[in-house]
């Protein structure tokens, strides 16, 4: 899977190469579906029914443009499986931080289960509403809204640092799908780039979706 990542541009750099070899997604997944991990698909997994982890090719594809180092603090709007929590865990190292919402309480605990499992018990893992962010940890260097969004929250925008990187699918939660931007905190002003259309799972709360 790595190398096919590699050899289409997912994979740019060796950090995420590390990390997702690193992270057993299997661990991640709804036991049914374990043994279809590295498919190039999402999966359903524990929630109201419209959660899933994504599929494999996205968490590249979203991880190369934030940039994390070792150090940093990373906070994921919709921590779904503990996955993509667990990738950043990785790339941000034992001096960093990761936080991770989510707004379902059985998906919460389909993720804090995951995660002790696989040994990230140091992922501060929050049940809430993800776009209010979380203020006592913040700002963060880089933050990632795993659910599509028809504005990015601005409670998210104030929590960014300086130099800070967001990535977000915005746009209307249908099957049409969303423009991922990648947002950027340069001298107090955002510069948004287009990276690609993608159909995501709508984001729940006060700045996102109705329940």
């Amino acid at each position: 899977m790595v190398n096919r990542y590699k050899k289409a541009g997912y994979i740019q750099t060796k950090s995420v190469e590390d990390a997702i070899i690193a992270v057993p997604r299997e661990q991640f997944m709804d036991p049914q579906y374990s043994d279809y991990a590295y498919y190039d698909q999402p999966f359903p997994i524990p929630g109201d029914g419209r959660q899933t982890i994504s599929a494999p090719y996205m968490y590249p594809v979203t991880y190369e443009p934030l940039k994390l180092r070792a150090g940093q603090r990373f906070m994921e709007i919709g921590a779904g499986s503990g996955y993509g929590a667990a990738i950043a865990r990785e790339l941000v190292g034992p001096d960093g931080l990761v936080v991770a919402i989510e707004i379902n309480p059985d998906t919460y605990h389909f993720a804090e289960k995951n995660l002790k499992k696989a040994g990230y018990n140091d992922i501060q893992l929050v049940l809430g509403d993800g776009t209010l962010g979380y203020p006592p940890r913040a700002p963060y260097n880089a933050i990632s809204i795993t659910a599509s969004t028809p504005q990015i929250p601005p409670p998210i925008l104030e929590q960014m640092a300086e130099n800070g990187r967001l990535v977000a699918p915005v746009g209307a939660a249908s099957s049409y799908g969303q423009d991922l931007l990648l947002v950027e905190k340069l001298g107090g002003k955002l510069n948004k780039k287009n990276l690609m259309r993608v159909v995501y799972v709508p984001l729940i709360g006060k700045y996102g979706y109705p329940a």
